[in-house]
C-alpha cells in the first residue's frame, strides 16, 4: 500500500518534508494565537524540551530499533545498501509514532496545551532530522557544520563490524553512551563534497 512504502517517489518523498513544514506552522500559529498566554513561559520551555527530547529519541530509536528490531533493522538495511535512495519512514508512520508516544500520553497527563508544546518541540526535532539527513545524503556541504554532519554519518555508514555513530543532527547522545569508535580517518572516504558519500 502507497501509505506504508519505504521507498518513495520524489513528489511523495518532498510531501513528507511539506507536511511537516505545514504541521510545524499550524501548530505554532494555534499555540500562539489561542494558546492561554498566562502559561506562554511553561508552553515555550515545552516547546524547547520537546527538542531536546528528539535528539534522545533520535539517537534512542536508530540505535536500538532501527539497528536491533525486525522489521525495522531489514527496512535500515535498504538505506544503508542504497544510501541515496529515497528511503524514509512513511509519513503515516511517523505521524501516528509522535501522535500515540508523544501528543496523546502528554495530553493526558498534563493537559492539551503542555501535549501541542511538548509535540510541536518534538515535530520541530523531526523535521530538522529529515532535513538533515537528507541534506547528509543528497547536498553538497559548504558550511562546517553540514561538512561534520556528513562526515559522522559517513562513519556510521562505514562501520563495519563496530556499532557507532548514530546521531544524525547531533553527536551529543553518542558522546554520552559511549557509542563514538577511535578510527583511522584516512581508512576512510568521507569527501563532504561527494553527494552519495554517507
Amino acid at each position: 500500500m502507497y501509505l506504508f512504502t519505504l521507498e518513495h517517489s520524489k513528489t511523495a518523498y518532498q510531501t513528507d518534508a511539506v507536511l511537516y513544514s505545514a504541521a510545524v506552522v499550524a501548530l505554532a500559529s494555534l499555540l500562539l494565537l489561542a494558546g492561554p498566554r498566562a502559561h506562554w513561559l511553561g508552553l515555550s520551555a515545552c516547546v524547547l524540551v520537546g527538542a531536546v527530547a528528539w535528539t534522545a529519541m533520535e539517537y534512542g530509536a536508530h540505535r536500538f530499533v532501527l539497528h536491533s528490531i525486525a522489521p525495522f533493522s531489514r527496512w535500515h538495511t535498504a538505506h544503508h545498501e542504497r544510501p541515496s535512495a529515497l528511503i524514509c519512514a512513511p509519513t503515516v508512520v511517523s505521524a501516528g509514532l509522535i501522535g500515540g508516544l508523544v501528543f496523546l500520553p502528554t495530553w493526558w497527563a498534563f493537559g492539551l496545551w503542555p501535549a501541542a508544546a511538548l509535540t510541536q518541540g518534538v515535530l520541530i526535532g523531526y523535521l530538522f532530522y529529515t532535513v538533515t539527513h537528507h541534506a547528509i545524503h543528497h547536498w553538497r556541504a559548504r558550511g562546517p557544520w553540514l561538512k561534520e554532519r556528513k562526515r559522522w554519518h559517513a562513519l556510521h555508514h562505514r562501520r563495519g563490524e563496530w556499532p557507532a555513530y548514530y546521531g544524525v543532527t547531533t553527536s551529543f547522545w553518542d558522546h554520552v553512551f559511549g557509542t563514538v569508535q577511535t578510527v583511522n580517518p584516512s581508512a576512510h572516504t568521507t569527501d563532504p563534497s561527494h553527494r552519495t558519500t554517507l
